[in-house]
């Protein structure tokens, strides 16, 4: 089974979770997924089954959409609601303040990364780090907030909706626009709408899954690819010869008699395998 699945990740699992259980409705340990979702969050996971969980990489390189809603005045160590209060502060903004701080990071910025994240520092998790109570310098990305507006403003809660470059943390984001308006912000809610081209209105739920009802996407429909479905390169290509191809896709995708033979992927003047089926 080689296929590509949106699932509508609940709140309170892992992205790791969601993958064990897949794992075990398909009968597969070949699965992986494009980009984690905090426990906390919700919507978009995309899912790579078979001999597609090579693409991994390569899907993950897209802007993620996302609405999130926080808190003003509050801060806590996860930078979302499910930590532990560090600090709070009044909140003495006005609404429109709000709204043109939160314009103001339409912008790429390097962005402090969350200290309970997975990002590793000297072959260490951060969040091992935060649970042991030790110091360590947090690292900082660059990011790119493509698009960001406000949704709706409720006294102290507000909430956006955002499309962000990959890398972005929404805890981070929400955290920053905080320490813009003097006050401190905290994450309660965040839902991912969109991954790429991948909606949350074609994903599946795991109830979904579990009951055979969700559909595979197969590559030639969501990624750059350009498809040749002949004999010419039959014999090269079963070989796994690089070919030389006048081709201005990223991608080739070989057929024979409908079935998927090889995925070649563009590497300077040549298309090596990337694939074999």
């Amino acid at each position: 089974m080689n296929g590509i699945l949106i699932v509508n990740k609940s709140e309170g699992f892992t992205s790791r979770d969601v993958v064990n259980k897949l794992s075990k409705i398909f009968n597969t340990k070949k699965i992986g997924h494009t980009g984690t979702l905090d426990p906390i969050a919700k919507g978009v996971l995309v899912v790579v089954i078979g001999k597609y969980t090579k693409l991994c990489e390569d899907l993950t390189q897209t802007f993620k959409e996302y609405i999130a809603t926080f808190k003003l005045g509050i801060l806590t160590d996860t930078l979302d609601i499910t930590g532990e209060i560090l600090d709070e502060k009044d909140v003495t903004v006005s609404e429109e303040e709000i709204r043109n701080v939160i314009a103001s990071y339409k912008c790429v910025y390097d962005q402090e990364v969350p200290i309970y994240s997975s990002v590793k520092i000297n072959g260490r998790k951060l969040y091992e780090y935060a649970r042991n109570g030790e110091y360590v310098v947090l690292p900082k990305r660059k990011v790119d907030i493509k698009n960001i507006e406000v949704i709706d403003i409720n006294k102290d809660i507000v909430k956006i909706k955002c499309l962000v470059s990959k890398g972005t943390y929404i805890r981070s984001l929400i955290r920053d626009i905080g320490s813009s308006l003097n006050t401190f912000a905290t994450m309660t809610d965040l839902i991912r709408i969109k991954q790429g081209i991948f909606d949350i209105r074609d994903s599946y739920t795991l109830e979904d899954i579990e009951n055979g009802n969700y559909k595979l996407i197969d590559i030639e429909d969501v990624m750059d690819i350009y498809v040749i479905e002949n004999d010419t390169y039959l014999k090269d290509v079963t070989n796994g010869v690089k070919l030389k191809l006048d081709i201005e896709n990223k991608y080739i995708l070989f057929k024979h008699e409908g079935n998927n033979i090889a995925l070649y992927k563009k590497d300077n003047d040549y298309f090596r395998m990337y694939i074999h089926f």
